[in-house]
């Protein structure tokens, strides 16, 4: 079926470009990061040289001023490719945004240069211990001291948490003021009071760099405050809207990626004198999976183009959160089963995606909570 996305002449040109540097500069090295637990820096460096990492900013900060739709071909390749742990679209697409949409224009000097470039990596810190997807709920304090803000508290699962050099740190400035009392912060690497703790060991998504962050009197200029005092809680509602987009995207990619490998496997294996293509079980089951996909498909394309009409889809996009990051997951289980044995050995493409779907129904917002936020949507 066509797709409903403007996809241009140099959108394709671009597309074949990245499909190639991910043939070249990331294939070929992927399991080692996978088996080291992390993705090195060069890597960042590299995207940034050839202009992967935030398209869309402005050319004064070194970026193309490209559209949404190169973000979009950036993850659906990765998808392709089962390149799920390099979180680029993390940086480039959730992090990178809040500093452009609601830094200074002196902050915005002083930090997207390197964003851009791959030598600055970015994380944002939300999670807390004690406080998952209730942000209202977290124990972050910022408290102003002066000219400075004094930092105490700690986030849990906190990706890119290790390789990151500037993480948006939500903290509450005002207890008392409930979501009003929320503000963003940007602490950087080596500050004083700032730790790691040890990487987080996870069951899929290996290669990337998962943390705890510990703030002890971690002390911060006010120039390190981002936007305005007391509006985090809003910036971040203003921002969820593109990373939840994204996780859809990249789980619409997942499940595709999923369907390619297992029709490729059924068609070569043979069992009782003939393929398992053959067989009406293996048909109905290939049958059902790429109904879904192509399901999900057509709503995330219509909720890309709305996205970049600017529109508000809040409601929408949390359905696409919930129901594609769930079908992916049913997808990988359904297409590795086809697989048998062979699906449970991890040099298999199909048992790494096995894995990492796992967590795409927690991370960003969990099924759950997308369900509440669409429940409210309804009225209820």
């Amino acid at each position: 079926m066509k797709r409903s996305l403007p996809f241009d002449s140099e959108h394709e040109i671009f597309r074949k470009t990245f499909r190639d540097y991910v043939e070249k500069e990331i294939v070929p090295f992927y399991e080692q990061w996978e088996a080291e637990g992390i993705v090195p820096r060069e890597a960042y460096k590299k995207m940034g040289q050839q202009g992967f990492l935030c398209p869309w900013a402005e050319e004064e900060y070194g970026g193309a001023r490209a559209d949404f739709l190169y973000s979009v071909i950036i993850c659906e390749e990765f998808c392709r490719r089962s390149i799920t742990s390099f979180f680029t679209f993390l940086h480039s697409d959730i992090v990178a945004p809040y500093i452009a949409t609601f830094a200074s224009d002196e902050q915005k000097a002083c930090w997207l240069p390197g964003c851009v470039s791959g030598d600055t990596i970015l994380a944002v810190a939300m999670t807390e211990p004690g406080a998952g997807s209730d942000l209202a709920a977290m124990r972050t304090r910022a408290v102003k001291d002066g000219n400075d803000f004094i930092i105490n508290g700690s986030k849990t699962f906190i990706s890119n948490g290790i390789l990151a050099d500037l993480i948006i740190v939500a903290a509450k400035t005002d207890p008392g003021a409930g979501n009003k009392g929320v503000s963003l912060f940007v602490v950087e690497r080596d500050t004083p009071g700032f730790e790691r703790g040890k990487q987080i060991s996870k069951i899929g998504m290996h290669a990337q760099d998962t943390a705890e962050l510990f703030f002890d009197d971690c002390r911060i200029s006010s120039f390190n405050l981002l936007g305005k005092e007391g509006q985090g809680f809003v910036y971040l509602m203003q921002k969820l809207q593109q990373e939840r987009l994204m996780a859809a995207i990249m789980n619409q990619g997942m499940a595709e990626r999923c369907l390619e490998l297992a029709l490729d496997y059924v068609k070569e294996r043979s069992l009782f004198g003939k393929t398992l293509s053959k067989f009406q079980n293996t048909q109905f089951t290939l049958a059902e999976v790429a109904t879904e996909i192509q399901v999900g498909r057509t709503f995330i394309d219509q909720l890309i183009l709305q996205h970049i009409a600017g529109n508000n889809i809040v409601h929408e996009v949390s359905m696409a959160k919930y129901w594609i990051c769930e079908m992916a997951n049913r997808a990988a289980t359904r297409c590795l089963q086809l697989f048998g044995g062979y699906g449970y050995c991890s040099e298999y493409e199909i048992s790494r995606l096995f894995t990492d779907t796992r967590v795409q129904t927690i991370y960003a917002g969990t099924s759950e909570i997308m369900k509440v936020i669409i429940s409210r949507g309804l009225g209820l």
